[in-house]
């Protein structure tokens, strides 16, 4: 027996800040002070504040160390793991209040969470099967085998209201209520792991934290639909994530929950994994299903629908990550506990990855139906430096930003597609009053051109003109008119391009040209950029009258463009600027100005 568990993140986010390298060290200065047999490291997946990282928490206590080095550490094993005097310097400081040390659930990042798809990442090691098991892993799977029919399984998934977490939100049971009802032989079941939004990594910290709940979701999707093949399509920059799908996979078939006779019983199903290579089209089912063939991953006509003629032809479901991660628990707690949460037609919760101009950025999961506000000023803890608020960007590419005046409004699939934004697989990127929309909406559709698998003509030639459209906004070379062209093209590629990448391509350019078109007109009008962000339509200027004449400035300008004496008022030259901000960087007097 261990009187104490030390558990480091293993993801993704706190291995690149070194994690791995603290739990060598930890594992060593335990050795040496002899405590190895009381003191138990074990490597988890990702607790959710990225930020943080590396991130280590210690049980019994429940103390948080944020952010630990490996200086820190002989300190740390010393005073807490052998004398019980945890260092209070090291830990997360919203968790020190006073003599006592808060739980982790009790801080503003946690307190309005639930998880459920994210229930056991930071809690279990995900490369052992003996610990999801202790879990009431692969229970689920038992009870369904044993207890429930195929269309008795998919009654409890349509009853829950689950819906798919990948995008348009289709409803989960429906999908496989269509495959089910195909005539029985081949079929397939698949997952789309493959997550090609800028900014999310939802899916990844699952099959980081967490892999046995997708392998046991899949096996009882596919007993369900009657199917005895599953593949995981998963992108080959997740190398952490491939390697624990594949222990678990292993482990899985060790155990007889892979493989032939399940449990005991005679169905049979196993998973394969097929690496992507990055495509973002991919994440379109039909595309994935063409490249997970072995071809060119181009999307195909519906219908029919995968649901009907999927994978090599033959009827197929697919799903994403997080979708799967909650089908286990829903079987075990029943569809009417997973409907209690959300809102009428968006039931559960949804993972979301809060990056940008946030103070806490990181994984938070969260109940259908929750504000934005929630998320933003008290899960997420507002916006760095006392900037304001001014959008949040949500569903990456194929969404579309929510400005300030929505702050308040409960976020669920019927509400964000109202407002001109999409769910999308739940990247949510903050951005505050430094940022530029016209610059965003070009970010993302520059992103979209090259990511269009050029099939069809109106995404491969339209949002390529598209692109051109809105640079010219950003470069102060459009006018009034090209706006309303820009808004009719939009219209043209979403009502024609084949398929979802397309059709959301120009969400982004909608979404910033109805809230704000103020800051369009700018740059047409006033040729300016009010966030002063567009280089084009920038000009450096030094305010005299806080000048010192240090030339510190001058001595940092690549172009040679600012000019002047020893203690007199510096000028720049805009003909020679190349308007790369060294000048603001260098200067400790705030005395140079962009307008």
């Amino acid at each position: 027996m261990y009187r104490s568990h030390v558990l480091i993140c293993g993801g993704t986010g706190c291995t690149s800040s070194g994690s791995v390298k603290i739990q060598e060290v930890l594992e060593k200065e335990l050795k040496k002070q002899g405590l190895e047999d009381e003191v138990k490291v074990i490597q988890t997946g990702c607790f959710g504040l990225c930020a943080l990282g590396p991130i280590m928490i210690v049980y019994p206590e429940g103390c948080f160390y944020a952010g630990p080095t490996v200086d820190d550490i002989p300190e740390i094993v010393s005073e807490h793991l052998l004398k019980g005097r945890p260092v209070k310097r090291l830990l997360y400081q919203e968790t020190v209040a006073g003599e006592t040390i808060k739980s982790l659930n009790h801080t503003d990042f946690y307190r309005k969470q639930t998880r459920v798809a994210l229930q056991n990442c930071g809690v279990i090691d995900p490369e052992k099967i003996e610990e999801y098991i202790a879990y009431d892993g692969y229970e689920a799977l038992g009870r369904c085998l044993t207890e429930y029919t195929p269309q008795q399984v998919i009654d409890i998934i349509l009853r829950s209201g689950l819906r798919g977490r990948g995008g348009a939100g289709f409803p989960t049971g429906k999908k496989w209520s269509f495959a089910a009802a195909q005539p029985a032989g081949v079929k397939y079941v698949c997952c789309n792991a493959d997550e090609g939004d800028p900014g999310a990594f939802m899916d990844r910290s699952i099959l980081e934290g967490d892999p046995h709940a997708l392998l046991e979701a899949m096996a009882i999707a596919g007993y369900a639909i009657g199917s005895e093949q599953g593949y995981v399509y998963v992108r080959a920059e997740y190398p952490i994530a491939v390697k624990r799908l594949e222990i678990a996979i292993k482990q899985a078939r060790e155990m007889g929950l892979l493989g032939k006779n399940i449990l005991g019983t005679d169905f049979n199903f196993d998973v394969e994994i097929r690496l992507g290579a990055g495509a973002f089209v991919c994440g379109e089912e039909t595309a994935l299903m063409t490249s997970i063939e072995g071809k060119r991953g181009e999307p195909r006509v519906r219908p029919p629908f995968p649901a009907v003629k999927g994978l090599f032809g033959k009827p197929t479901i697919l799903n994403n990550v997080e979708t799967y991660a909650n089908i286990p628990q829903i079987i075990l707690k029943g569809p009417e506990w997973f409907a209690s949460m959300g809102t009428e037609k968006s039931k559960g919760t949804k993972v979301f990855a809060l990056g940008g101009k946030i103070n806490n950025t990181g994984l938070v999961e969260v109940p259908m139906g929750t504000t934005l506000r929630t998320v933003v000023e008290e899960i997420g803890g507002g916006i760095p430096n006392g900037k304001k608020f001014k959008a949040a960007q949500t569903g990456g590419p194929s969404g579309g930003c929510i400005p300030a005046e929505h702050l308040d409004i409960p976020i669920d699939y019927d509400n964000l597609i109202a407002i001109g934004s999409m769910m999308g697989s739940g990247g949510l990127i903050v951005m505050d009053e430094d940022n530029c929309m016209v610059d965003i909406a070009k970010f993302f559709l520059e992103f979209t051109v090259d990511e269009s698998c050029g099939k069809c003509t109106p995404c491969r030639i339209g949002t390529k003109r598209l692109y051109e459209m809105v640079d010219k906004v950003t470069k102060g070379q459009a006018t009034l008119e090209d706006l309303d062209k820009m808004e009719e093209l939009c219209y043209y590629i979403k009502n024609n391009a084949l398929c979802g990448l397309g059709q959301t391509a120009p969400n982004p350019v909608l979404s910033t040209l109805r809230y704000f078109r103020d800051e369009y007109e700018a740059h047409v009008v006033e040729k300016r950029c009010p966030a002063g962000v567009c280089k084009s339509l920038l000009s450096y200027h030094i305010e005299a009258d806080k000048c010192k004449g240090c030339t510190a400035c001058a001595r940092k300008c690549p172009a040679g463009a600012i000019f002047g004496q020893i203690k007199q008022a510096h000028v720049i030259d805009n003909s020679k600027c190349i308007k790369c901000g060294a000048c603001i960087e260098t200067c400790k007097f705030g005395a140079i100005v962009k307008k």
